[in-house]
């Protein structure tokens, strides 16, 4: 799974608490008051106020297929019912052995059989459907089925697909991502303004979206992809975008009594 670098996100911090605007006039001496003047908290006032660095921050994460069907088809037409199945039976005994000296286990092997007939002959089909979790021993294995068998066996090209789960845990990996990349920009807000990070105060994920990749526009048909242009195609990608609200705690400084 790769990871791309999100673009930057807008940091918003506010770090300097003041009075109400509605309460705005400073007093001076006499009584008398001087209007249009901004008055800061009193060290109790902004003790109590909350301090917060408002984070957005986006992920781009992207997961290519994990399973691989590919479908092996024999079949036969024989006058003979006996003779079709003879045909078709000798050709499946040899590929059933070859998947099991290759390693491929039971369970991703399925087997069904066609029998009908066909005017005045009787047809046999069987097909074998296999699936891969390892790419490269697929093709290894395809490739030798096709250089031991003749014309009459037929291989799929391979269909490239995710486990069920596959989006939904992308989504999950996306929002995590850009939930830490938020987290690690407002921990730099906080370090290059000298305040400390605390506590997240809000966490809220604003866009979500996922697709498909999709093949080159010169490609017209999927048999003529490539097994990487089908993996590349196959691939499913998200995108997840936050926005954080951290509260940032005040510094509390002791002063040292000075001695004359």
């Amino acid at each position: 799974m790769s990871l791309q670098r999100p673009p930057p996100s807008r940091v918003f911090v506010e770090l300097v608490p003041w009075a109400d605007r509605g309460q705005e006039n400073n007093l001076i001496t006499g009584g008398e008051t001087r209007p249009n003047v901004c008055r800061p908290f009193s060290s109790t006032q902004a003790q109590a106020a909350t301090r917060e660095v408002h984070v957005s921050g986006t992920a781009e994460v992207s997961a290519s297929p994990d399973r691989a069907q590919v479908a092996v088809r024999v079949s036969s037409t024989k006058e003979a019912a006996s003779e079709a199945k003879k045909s078709v039976g000798r050709r499946l005994d040899y590929i059933m052995q070859c998947l099991q000296q290759q390693g491929l286990q039971a369970e991703n092997v399925t087997v069904t059989k066609d029998f009908r007939r066909v005017e005045n002959a009787y047809h046999m089909e069987a097909e074998v459907c296999l699936t891969f979790t390892e790419f490269g021993k697929m093709q290894n294995i395809c490739n030798f089925l096709v250089e031991k068998l003749d014309s009459s066996v037929v291989i799929s090209p391979p269909q490239f697909y995710h486990t069920p789960g596959s989006v939904e845990n992308l989504r999950r990996q996306a929002c995590l991502v850009a939930v830490e990349n938020a987290w690690r920009k407002a921990q730099e807000v906080c370090n290059l303004v000298g305040q400390t990070l605390g506590k997240p105060l809000l966490i809220k994920e604003e866009e979500t979206k996922e697709w498909d990749g999709q093949p080159d526009n010169h490609q017209s048909s999927s048999s003529s992809l490539t097994v990487q242009q089908k993996i590349k195609s196959a691939t499913i990608h998200a995108a997840s975008k936050v926005l954080i609200t951290f509260e940032v705690r005040v510094l509390e400084t002791t002063l040292q009594p000075t001695h004359s």
